[in-house]
């Protein structure tokens, strides 16, 4: 399914935090969202997987407002991990994960054989069925963050909505989440702060700055030395990646960037490539 946000804004105790976004996650991609503490991405998706309400604009599902859905509907089709993790579960790992299937179950109905195989599968691809007996409350910040992720691979959506999903992992399994992410080839709209891991795993970028969408496109493109100072505050380098061939950022940590700021209100979104919102 196509998940695209169009002029969206959201208020949040009374300033504007996002500032009529448009952007796009076509079927089957993944479409990051990248940009500095306090641009904007986790309210932007917070109002994706109905945790806020815009203000203005519009969230469409394959053309359909979210907002005429019913929430189990839009359950169904949207799973969610955000960056709030809730507390600490006096659950197993198994039950946690079996509660991604109630979006598909009466009130009170016990878990069938379709739920049991589903639960076991999200388990197995997130490497935790031999911790599947475990307390959810025992478990390392790397550990639950794959649980909630088996959690949401559970829901069978059709769109997911990830929110620093690296977030608590090692490095192997921060490679192993984002390989996942490609083999699954499902519409994913994630918030990463790892820009070469956006990079590797992002079909489509959008880069946010101060709620403003400030570029869109390829990661070739969009992740331009210009770019990155501007927004980033950063020098650096973008070079070919000498294992993947995907753009492989470079910074310089010893001398700050001294590019002149730019207005991300006024500013022009940069469409790289064409891409058509």
């Amino acid at each position: 399914m196509r998940i695209a946000l169009e002029d969206l804004s959201v208020t949040l105790a009374g300033r504007r935090v996002v500032a009529g976004v448009h952007l796009v996650a076509e079927e089957g991609e993944i479409a990051g969202l990248v940009g500095p503490n306090g641009s904007g991405k986790s309210s932007l998706l917070r109002t994706v997987y109905r945790h806020l309400r815009p203000s203005a604009g519009r969230v469409l599902l394959d053309g359909r407002d979210l907002a005429g859905l019913r929430p189990a509907q839009s359950a169904r089709h949207i799973a969610a991990l955000p960056q709030e993790r809730g507390g600490d579960f006096e659950l197993s790992v198994r039950e946690v994960v079996a509660m991604g299937r109630t979006p598909y179950k009466g009130a009170f109905a016990a878990d069938d054989a379709e739920d049991r195989a589903v639960t076991a599968e999200a388990l197995e691809r997130v490497g935790l069925t031999a911790a599947a007996d475990r307390r959810f409350a025992r478990l390392s910040g790397g550990e639950r963050q794959r649980a909630l992720l088996a959690r949401a691979l559970a829901q069978q959506p059709d769109v997911l909505v990830l929110d620093e999903p690296t977030n608590h992992l090692d490095v192997r399994h921060q490679v192993e989440l984002l390989a996942l992410l490609r083999q699954q080839r499902r519409t994913t709209l994630v918030a990463l702060h790892d820009l070469n891991a956006a990079a590797s795993v992002c079909d489509r970028l959008h880069v946010l700055h101060e709620g403003a969408l400030v570029a869109s496109g390829a990661p070739r493109e969009v992740l331009t030395a210009e770019l990155l100072a501007e927004v980033f505050g950063v020098r650096a380098a973008v070079v070919e990646h000498p294992l993947t061939g995907d753009p492989l950022i470079a910074f310089d940590h010893r001398t700050p960037a001294t590019a002149p700021a730019t207005d991300p209100a006024t500013a022009p979104v940069r469409q790289c490539g064409g891409v058509a919102l």
